[in-house]
């Protein structure tokens, strides 16, 4: 039997055959570093765009006075001359007799407007008007990167918006809302959620999910919210080689638009499970008149033309939003 005779590599050879480990783990690192490396990074920064305005305040209603009728002479006048001996010659009725009749019309004719006035919203307490239910609603829309021109228009937006009025809020919210209905073949991702409440809790959730979407960005490099037009330059740094750019291209794209809502009333959103459903939330949301929008967030990421939001991005700062 032969003996077995050992071949061993050369460097050469042992060289070729970790090459592809080599890249794999330096891919690997590359992609750790973009992830967790300093938030003044180009690469990892995520910056932010903002919107908006308004405040929470109880509408102001006339209501129907509570005072007590003025006392007429000879009679039980209320209001602005309805007496209630008038009935007397009206119904026919004459002497002691005429006025207790009347007064026992007058009471039920009383009723019934007191009934008509409780029917068309007049007859709420004092504490339902004070503290009316108002709804406080997010929908959030994630796309795919190449809809650079829903970016361009949201950034012109906040630049000419009049934000320091209701219907100023309301055409910039309508405005938003039809410009992501002009780009529905980016739509990748979507989520809504709403809750209605009293008033004088809509201020405290709203600014919760104002705060929790702005927190998710490293710096909001374009804002507009009630007219304090602020705009920041970020200083975008070269890229470390061409690996970097794989890398990128690699994990992809996209770009986060949220709307948040305080609406006066009721509004109620379909739970995004598809494209359609998506398109509903934003027709909705986008549709409230002025005359109920109480206050508006809107936000979208990334903002600066240097940054990108990756696959990694919107798994980790967006896990509510759903494939569509």
């Amino acid at each position: 039997m032969a003996p077995i005779q050992l071949i061993k590599n050369t460097p050469l050879q042992d060289m070729k055959r970790l090459k592809p480990l080599l890249k794999t783990l330096l891919m690997l690192g590359l992609v750790i570093l973009l992830s967790f490396g300093p938030g003044d990074d180009a690469l990892a920064a995520r910056s932010g765009g903002r919107m908006g305005g308004g405040s929470f305040r109880a509408p102001s209603r006339s209501l129907p006075s509570r005072s007590a009728p003025a006392a007429r002479p000879g009679g039980y006048g209320y209001g602005g001359g309805f007496g209630f001996p008038f009935l007397i010659p009206f119904f026919g009725f004459g002497g002691g007799f005429g006025g207790l009749f009347t007064l026992l019309i007058g009471f039920t004719i009383l009723n019934f407007v007191i009934n008509a006035f409780r029917k068309n919203g007049f007859g709420a307490s004092d504490d339902q008007m004070a503290d009316p239910t108002v709804t406080v609603a997010q929908v959030q829309v994630g796309l795919l990167a190449e809809a650079q021109e829903l970016k361009a228009d949201l950034a012109e937006l906040a630049r000419a918006a009049d934000t320091g009025t209701s219907s100023g809020r309301a055409q910039l919210l309508q405005s938003t809302g039809l410009a992501l209905l002009r780009h529905p073949d980016y739509w990748v991702y979507g989520a809504t959620r709403n809750q209605s409440t009293a008033l004088s809790a809509a201020e405290s959730q709203f600014n919760q999910l104002a705060l929790t979407e702005r927190s998710k960005f490293t710096a909001e490099t374009l804002s507009n919210v009630d007219r304090q037009l602020q705009q920041l330059e970020l200083k975008a740094k070269e890229k470390a080689d061409s690996l970097a750019q794989e890398v990128r291209a690699e994990v992809g794209e996209y770009l986060v638009v949220t709307l948040i809502v305080g609406v006066e009333g009721k509004l109620e959103l379909p739970k995004v499970n598809d494209t359609t459903s998506l398109k509903q939330a934003v027709q909705q949301i986008s549709g409230v008149g002025g005359d109920r929008l109480l206050a508006v967030e809107i936000l979208w990421t990334p903002q600066a033309a240097e940054d990108t939001l990756t696959t990694e991005d919107i798994l980790a700062y967006y896990p509510d939003l759903n494939l569509i």
